[in-house]
C-alpha cells in the first residue's frame, strides 16, 4: 500500500513513551521524505557537512539547559545520581549502550520509571564513522529495540560513542527517526580529576549558556558526588533544567556551523 501523504494533528503534550512530534501544529508529511529518508523534517547540513545537535537556540525568556549521562561503564553510582536528580527535581537524559542495557535491565527500568529520557549510545560503543550505513543502523536499532522491549519506551535520541560521526552517520540516525545529539559543555568527569574540578569545569565553562547540553557519565569516580553542587550552582545562575527531548526542535530546523540547532 502506498500513501501519497500522511496527515496528522500533533498533540499539545508528548507522552513519555511516544515518538516526538511538533507540538500544537498540523503537519503534512510524505513518509520517508525527511532527513536521511526518515520522517523528521529539517536541514542537518551546515556548509558541506551534516552535523549533530551540540546545543539549541532556545527562547531567551528562560535560560534552559540539559544534563546528560552516558552509560557504558557500570551502574554502581546510578541510584545515587537518580536520587540527586530527584532531590532537585531535575529530569535528565541517559544515553545507554546495548551492553549496558543487557547488563543492567533493572536499572534501565528504574531510570524510565523516574521519568528521565532514555537515549541510545550504540550497541557496541564503536567508532560509528568507520562503519557502513547498514552497520550503523544495526548498532542503533539494537538498543532502541531492546529498550522498547524492556520498558515500552520509544527511544529517539542517539549519541555517537566518542562523539565520532560523519555525514553518513547523521543521515543514518535521522533515517532511523532518531535525533543525533552531542554536547557543548563537557564535564571531563571521566578523567577522574576530582569533585571540585567537575564543578568548576561545568559551571565556569566558556560555552555554557541558554540551550546548552552538558555531558557527564555514570560510572565515573566523582560524578555522583559533584552532581548536587553542579545543579545547585547552575540553578543559582538562573538556569532551568529540561531533558534533551524537550530542548530540541522536533521539526523545521536548520543547523549553524557550530552545531547549534535553530528553528526555521
Amino acid at each position: 500500500m502506498v500513501l501519497a501523504c500522511l496527515f496528522y494533528l500533533t498533540p499539545d503534550k508528548k507522552s513519555k513513551n511516544s515518538h516526538p512530534v511538533s507540538s500544537g501544529s498540523v503537519s503534512y508529511i510524505k513518509p520517508g521524505s525527511g532527513i536521511g529518508g526518515g520522517d523528521i523534517n529539517g536541514n542537518a547540513v551546515a556548509g558541506k557537512k551534516s552535523l549533530p545537535i551540540y546545543c539549541v537556540k532556545h527562547d531567551d525568556s528562560e535560560k534552559c539547559i540539559s544534563i546528560s549521562f552516558d552509560a557504558a561503564w557500570g551502574a554502581d553510582d546510578t541510584i545515587e545520581i537518580l536520587n540527586t536528580l530527584d532531590k532537585y527535581n531535575v529530569k535528565a537524559t541517559f544515553f545507554m549502550t546495548g551492553g549496558w542495557v543487557d547488563s543492567y535491565p533493572d536499572m534501565v527500568k528504574e531510570i524510565c520509571s523516574r521519568g528521565h529520557d532514555l537515549g541510545n549510545h550504540s550497541h557496541n560503543h564503536k567508532q560509528m564513522s568507520k562503519l557502513s550505513a547498514s552497520e550503523q543502523k544495526d548498532e542503533i536499532m539494537y538498543v532502541t529495540d531492546k529498550v522498547k522491549e524492556l520498558t515500552g519506551y520509544d527511544v529517539f535520541l542517539f549519541r555517537p560513542p566518542y562523539g565520532d560521526y560523519n555525514s553518513t552517520l547523521i543521515n543514518t540516525v535521522y533515517g532511523c527517526n532518531h535525533y543525533p545529539i552531542q554536547w557543548n559543555v563537557d564535564s571531563l568527569d571521566w578523567r577522574d580529576y576530582g569533585v571540585e574540578n567537575i564543578i568548576k569545569t561545568v559551571t565556569n565553562h566558556k560555552a555554557l549558556g541558554n540551550g546548552s547540553i552538558i555531558l557527564m557519565h555514570n560510572g565515573a569516580k566523582y560524578t555522583a558526588k559533584a552532581l548536587g553542587t553542579v545543579i545547585e550552582t547552575l540553578q543559582s545562575q538562573g538556569y532551568t533544567f529540561i531533558p534533551i527531548s524537550e530542548m530540541i526542535i522536533r521539526d523545521n530546523f536548520h543547523m549553524d556551523g557550530t552545531g547549534r540547532q535553530i528553528a526555521d
